[in-house]
């Protein structure tokens, strides 16, 4: 990438009203993200709200500068450097900032999640798969936290192991893993979606997730509570039609809930290395490349929305999730002109965007 581009990359998602799904609509449109950035205020006031805050250059240019001070880069959606498989994902993140060994995204990788307050045993064994699996030259990807996290990293720190962090690259959450966090980034390697200086909040963790899912072609959950964190990852990883592998446990331990749960719902039982790998051999080859993401959209062909055309979309949403595929069947309309006006709400702060590629109208 050359600067101009990147600093145009930057703009474009740290602008308001643009999520991930938005950046590749707007860049598969326009062509590029400078281009998608001069439309931009033209597509909001089609979609009858006020114009976006857009990133400025100076934003942009500074949060490139930081990210260079901490010796790290930018992977961008699109790019030959960015991971294939998470370039799958429909809400992949458009730009991620990573420090140390980018080779590791190249190799077999494999997500391992669990409970942060995780049983003693339960670590020691995430710590000793985790090695086991790097001595099968397998990279082990997990989110950093403390608990099983953090035994997994430590556990593949020799053979190469992935840290995806919900803040910035520069914050240490929690305090206690800076060491390790530090470490990775010497050692292994350390990825985020958001900005330097941002300190995670509770939105930012299904985020997190979705990344460490999409990154390998199988997540692993050791230990997990029902309705825990490690458990939407596995979703994500079977809505991703990834593999989705859990360690069983006793009943009477309620951290063993999930991963017991995930057996009972089709989840693929494994008990050490060999069973990991035997799970993992069908999916380990034929990825696609993420570098021909943005190649021009059949809707640049497609002809401006009329005002009736645009009220008929409208009228089909409300404050319920809609699946956009129904909206295009009830209009009757071409998709291209769907999402063009799904577009235009969009950037004018008037849509929301759901799991399953639904809609809803916001009434706010």
């Amino acid at each position: 990438m050359n600067p101009p581009d990147l600093i145009a990359r930057i703009r474009l998602i740290r602008s308001q009203s643009i999520g991930p799904i938005t950046y590749r609509q707007l860049v598969a449109r326009f062509g590029s993200a400078e281009e998608a950035l001069k439309a931009v205020p033209d597509l909001a006031a089609r979609g009858g709200g006020r114009r976006p805050a857009l990133c400025t250059e100076e934003q942009a240019a500074r949060e490139l500068a930081e990210v260079e001070a901490l010796g790290g880069r930018y992977l961008s959606l699109g790019q030959g450097l960015y991971p294939p498989l998470l370039a799958e994902s429909d809400n992949a993140p458009p730009l991620l900032t990573a420090i140390g060994d980018l080779s590791l995204l190249e190799k077999k990788s494999v997500a391992m999640v669990g409970a942060r307050n995780a049983s003693a045993a339960a670590c020691r064994f995430a710590r000793g798969l985790a090695h086991d699996l790097g001595r099968e030259d397998v990279v082990v990807v997990s989110g950093l936290a403390r608990g099983i996290d953090a035994a997994a990293h430590e556990g593949a720190l020799e053979s190469g192991t992935i840290g995806v962090i919900a803040g910035g690259l520069d914050i240490f959450y929690p305090p206690e893993n800076e060491r390790l966090q530090r470490e990775m980034a010497a050692r292994g390697l350390v990825l985020a979606e958001m900005p330097p200086g941002t300190e995670p909040r509770a939105r930012h963790f299904p985020y997190r997730n979705r990344i460490i899912a999409g990154l390998c072609p199988a997540t692993l959950v050791v230990e997990a509570a029902p309705r825990s964190g490690s458990l939407i990852t596995a979703r994500l990883a079977a809505e991703m039609g990834r593999e989705v592998l859990a360690v069983p446990g006793s009943p009477l331990d309620p951290r063993a809930q999930g991963c017991n749960g995930l057996i009972r719902d089709g989840a693929t039982l494994v008990q050490n290395a060999a069973e990991v790998m035997e799970a993992l051999r069908p999916g380990l080859g034929g990825v696609r490349s993420g570098r021909d993401l943005f190649s021009p959209a059949p809707t640049r062909e497609v002809s401006e929305p009329d005002s009736a055309e645009r009220a008929r979309v409208e009228e089909l949403l409300g404050p319920s999730p809609a699946p956009i595929d129904e909206i295009v069947r009830l209009s009757g309309l071409e998709p291209g002109a769907v999402q063009l006006v799904l577009l235009e709400l969009d950037l004018a702060g008037r849509l929301d965007r759901h799991a399953g590629g639904k809609v809803s109208l916001r009434l706010d």
